[in-house]
């Protein structure tokens, strides 16, 4: 009997093209069997980095190449469209993720003429997002690829023309950029307003009194009828001396009732803010840690997306979220439920294209999954689900206890005052943990009442320093940036990454610190570019693009308008400004400790240093002496230890001088002799002082 053979027939299957391979795993396990999904891992398709590969005499149209080390992978994903039915893009729904959808489907198409490729976005991974995203394909949104092209031309034509300006006329590897160039500029004149303060001293002074078995201290608040303005050690005395004798009642006891509100949540940058002041994470941090809960994280054996997508401007919130977040806060705190959903604004600028970011299942609580999730993942997680459930809660009740205390006799018109602060109805605050407002700490108030009568204990008079303008941190510069209209949220990370990676800025106690190569190069922006490199002028170009992304506006007039006066200002400058390379370097007097020939001083990306000058034949290089040893004379120079950069005398360990502070280099002490470094500390912020410890001169006019 004749065997019959049946023909294996194979199923294609639908490819889904995603950026990430962790996204493409948790997409892959949603979709089920019929469905292939793979990462692009990013951009492809890309401008090559060697040319500036715009035509700048035709529509200034941008020459694109296979991103160097991608073209096996990019002849993997056309070998694995050929096989299917059909293709689904799914990158970022942004001008970023359209425009490697853009080139996807033209690399595809290439291969694959009559292929279907269809276009799908998301605003969360989760099974019912993807699933309805499948269901409802769109085509490729032109006007948004042509933004993302608008910017990256520009930044190209910027970036291209300022950089090897810099080449020629300042020293090789410097670089400047449309959006960096400006936050730089920021930091530097904040810089410049710290160095030109002057702290001033002032004087507080507060008494402690008993009453029954309580001690509390208040704090005068008015002298003689009038806010009291101590200047001195003196003017303090003179107010004890004249009240050391009296005797205190209660005249007024006041409440004060306030209701606090609970915010919107999260936006890109407030996220980014947040994160920096409450969990003190840099802002690349924090968007690494939103990526990973985005694309996925396992809770119990199966993957899922955390949280919505984590680069948007916009505070609004789905009806089914909403619907999700109500019917939660109606289960465990019903008591905190409104009568209706809380809507909020975005701002004027925001382009709404998604959510506000929040967790994508309430049920997820953090004390539910934080066995699942990292210490960083849980915390910034936690703020997350923390930020949006408070966001849909009822407002809390505060109230504020003061009194004022003054001396029985008039004459002496004193007016010492003491507050504390209880919440009296909680509202949003049940959910608040790692936010937990201040208001929920407030000092507790003693329990006296109008008329009691006081034993005054001591006085307690404190010296302070008026601080100067704070440096930015990475919250500061990047609300900034987005109050001045400077970048987009996928920017704000990159931007404060490339300073630090250019060497223009570095980090001191969590704050940007602009390094003397940046200031040089800020400097020399800001004189020949000061149109440029301005707030304005970058905003007003964001604004540009956000018009070609509503198709209001075509990408090459935009692009035209600007280039123009720019590519004559570049020329002029090139034939104009001298050349400064070399000039900033110095002879010395100090020998080679290798070939015996003089050591130059030179500036590198982190500051001054010491190099031969029978370089390239002799690389020999040492740090620059920033101070004198107090204890043997020796040169302080900067080291690193654990990690850890510190500052320390060359003769160790004969001398085991050292300190963390940083030298200010030929700048010595008025009183002693020994040198001043600069200090941070919350209470005066950044100050110069001197390094002595039995010295207590401090930065003045003088």
């Amino acid at each position: 009997m004749a065997v019959k053979t049946v023909k294996k027939i194979n199923k294609k299957k639908t490819l889904v093209i995603v950026e990430s391979p962790a996204k493409a795993r948790t997409i892959e396990k949603y979709l089920g069997p019929s469905y292939r999904v793979k990462a692009s891992m990013g951009h492809l398709i890309d401008l090559p980095k060697s040319r500036l590969a715009i035509d700048v005499d035709n529509n200034f149209e941008p020459e694109y190449i296979t991103v160097r080390g991608r073209a096996k992978l990019l002849k993997e994903l056309q070998s694995d469209a050929k096989k299917s039915d059909e293709v689904l893009l799914a990158s970022d729904n942004d001008r970023e993720g359209e425009a490697i959808a853009w080139h996807l489907q033209k690399a595809l198409s290439a291969k694959n003429e009559n292929l279907p490729i269809s276009r799908i976005s998301f605003n969360e991974i989760t099974p019912q997002a993807i699933k309805a995203a499948v269901a409802a394909p769109t085509s490729i949104d032109d006007a948004k690829v042509n933004a993302q092209k608008a910017r990256r031309v520009l930044d190209r034509l910027v970036g291209y023309n300022l950089s090897p300006l810099l080449w020629k006329k300042v020293k090789n590897g410097l670089s400047a950029g449309r959006v960096q160039s400006v936050a730089l500029r920021l930091i530097c004149e904040r810089e410049k307003e710290i160095d030109a303060f002057i702290p001033e001293e002032y004087w507080t002074l507060a008494a402690v009194f008993k009453f029954e078995k309580t001690s509390f201290s208040a704090t005068l608040v008015s002298w003689k009828g009038e806010k009291p303005e101590l200047r001195t050690e003196a003017d303090a005395q003179e107010i004890t001396a004249a009240l050391k004798d009296a005797a205190f009642t209660v005249k007024d006891v006041r409440e004060t009732y306030r209701t606090l509100h609970p915010r919107p949540p999260f936006t890109t940058s407030q996220l980014q803010q947040t994160a920096a002041n409450r969990l003190g994470f840099t802002s690349k941090k924090t968007m690494q840690l939103a990526q990973q809960l985005y694309e996925g994280v396992s809770i119990g054996g199966a993957p899922i997306g955390l949280i919505t997508y984590m680069r948007t401007d916009s505070v609004r919130i789905s009806q089914a979220a909403l619907d999700d977040v109500r019917g939660w806060i109606g289960r465990n705190h019903p008591g905190e439920l409104p009568g209706k959903a809380a809507v909020y604004s975005s701002g004027k600028q925001a382009q709404d294209a998604h959510e506000a970011v929040r967790p994508t299942y309430v049920k997820y609580t953090p004390d539910e999954i934080k066995d699942s999730l990292n210490r960083d993942q849980l915390r910034l997680y936690s703020i997350i689900w923390e930020r949006f459930v408070a966001s849909q809660m009822k407002a809390a009740q505060t109230c504020t206890l003061s009194a004022d205390i003054s001396p029985e006799d008039p004459a002496l018109a004193a007016v010492f005052r003491v507050s504390g602060t209880n919440v009296t109805e909680q509202g949003f605050m049940k959910v608040l943990k790692t936010l937990a407002p201040k208001e929920e700490k407030g000092g507790l108030f003693p329990g006296i009442k109008r008329g009691d009568e006081l034993k005054l204990k001591r006085f307690n008079p404190e010296q302070h320093f008026t601080q100067g303008p704070a440096r930015f941190t990475d919250a500061g510069i990047v609300k900034t940036l987005e109050e001045k209209g400077i970048g987009r949220p996928s920017t704000y990370a990159p931007t404060i990454s490339v300073l630090l990676d250019r060497g223009y800025v570095s980090r001191a106690n969590k704050q940007l610190v602009p390094s003397v190569l940046g200031r040089l190069i800020c400097n020399i922006l800001v004189e020949h570019f000061g149109d440029v490199v301005n707030a304005d002028f970058t905003a007003g170009m964001e604004t540009g693009l956000d018009e070609v992304e509503g198709s209001a506006r075509s990408w090459p007039d935009m692009i035209r308008d600007f280039y123009k006066p720019f590519k004559v200002r570049v020329d002029e400058v090139g034939k104009k400004m001298e050349s400064i390379k070399g000039v900033l370097d110095e002879k010395t007097d100090q020998l080679c400790g290798k070939c015996g020939r003089p050591m130059v001083k030179k500036l590198g990306r982190y500051g001054y240093f010491l190099a031969c000058s029978g370089f390239p034949e002799c690389r020999n290089t040492k740090s620059i002496p920033l101070a004198k040893c107090p204890k043997c004379g020796g040169d302080i120079v900067a080291r690193r230890g654990r990690g850890k950069k510190f500052y320390g005398c060359v003769n160790y360990p004969e001398c085991d001088f050292l300190t963390h502070h940083l030298p200010l280099s030929g700048q010595a002490c008025p009183k002693c002799g020994w040198f001043l470094v600069e200090k941070y500390d919350k209470r005066n912020g950044p100050h110069k002082a001197c390094i002595n410890p039995d010295c207590d001169y401090l930065h003045s006019e003088d």
